[in-house]
């Protein structure tokens, strides 16, 4: 009995990279457990082991790998952490790898969550650009019998935590899409507009290669067959796989709107280049009368027509007002001026 109190009360070791080491009985919290006890607690019956890592070094993962017998290929990839999203079976345990995004800085930044599961443990393992998971820890705990459900839940809670964190940042990216659409009808667009319409896309298309894959993972987590994964547990992958398609939904329909916007600025920067160059041969036609008629008298000969009487110079500047008066008259009728 001291020995089991002793357990109860101790605290996960301050190693760096881990965020919380936790064993579960029938949904609810047991004790903080150091990572050298968690494989003992796995194996007792009823208990599920829930550890959460941030970033982890090579030893922390290879401790891991001795308490749970993780395979080396699974700890190889979640070390360097440039995967895509996959689901692998080693044995009796699976490999699970989810890409995460959040808006940083008005772009969105790419992270990963690497997911060990197994016969009582779960581990997650978050590189990159990542939010906590410690809300979906504490609404698991918060409802013990979902939790009871054991390892299998733990992994469709962070799965649908996962695809959820994707919706905010369409929403963001559909916002400010709306703004610069304003400016764009308002004929205000600028160059930094197009080339913050060209960033969107291109962060759009990067956002559904990373959430589109999930559908397979999900896919295969409602098949029967694989370890650890109840049968129960098939409608929760089922509407993950719908969430993610609702996702990609989103992401194409903002992808074309996008697409329309940034054909539309091209349009209106084409529409007001297309006015200025109008505007400049207008006034470069009207100027061409003063500048020929200026041109002629200018040559050096000695016979020309008026060049000797009083009134010629009265007379040039008359006909050369009224000739860009009157072009200039056609021109604001045409529109051009």
């Amino acid at each position: 009995m001291a020995k089991s109190l002793k357990l109860v009360l101790a605290q996960p070791e301050d190693t760096p990279g881990i965020i919380a080491s936790a064993v579960y009985a029938e949904g609810r919290r047991v004790a903080e457990v150091p990572i050298a006890e968690v494989g003992e607690w796995s194996r007792r019956p009823g208990h599920v082991v829930w550890i959460g890592l941030h970033e982890p070094g090579l030893a922390l993962l290879r401790q891991l790998q001795a308490e749970f017998g993780l395979h080396d290929l699974a700890i190889e990839d979640a070390l360097k952490a440039h995967q895509r999203p996959k689901l692998e079976q080693y044995g009796e345990a699976l490999f699970v790898v989810a890409r995460t995004a959040q808006m940083l800085d008005g772009r969105i930044a790419f992270g990963e969550t690497h997911l060990f599961v197994g016969h009582g443990y779960v581990v997650s393992v978050r590189h990159g650009a990542s939010t906590t998971y410690t809300p979906v820890r504490e609404r698991c705990e918060a409802d013990p019998g979902t939790l009871s459900g054991g390892e299998d839940y733990i992994l469709y809670a962070i799965l649908d935590f996962i695809v959820d964190n994707y919706m905010p940042v369409i929403e963001a990216i559909q916002s400010e899409v709306e703004e610069i659409e304003d400016c764009i009808l308002a004929e205000t667009s600028t160059q930094v507009h197009v080339r913050r319409l060209y960033q969107l896309r291109r962060d759009l298309l990067r956002l559904r290669n990373a959430a589109v894959p999930l559908v397979e993972v999900c896919r295969r987590l409602e098949q029967p067959g694989l370890p650890g994964i109840d049968p129960v547990m098939s409608p929760h992958f089922r509407d993950v796989s719908d969430h993610i398609r609702r996702v990609q939904e989103e992401i194409e329909s903002l992808r074309e709107v996008l697409a329309f916007a940034f054909e539309t600025s091209l349009m209106a920067g084409q529409a007001q280049q297309t006015e200025i160059t109008r505007k400049l041969a207008a006034w470069a036609a009207i100027l061409a009368v003063p500048t020929a008629v200026a041109g002629i008298y200018g040559m050096n000969f000695e016979h020309m027509p008026e060049l000797r009487w009083q009134y010629g110079y009265a007379v040039v500047l008359a006909i050369i007002v009224s000739v860009c008066g009157w072009l200039y008259w056609r021109f604001r009728q045409n529109r051009w001026l």
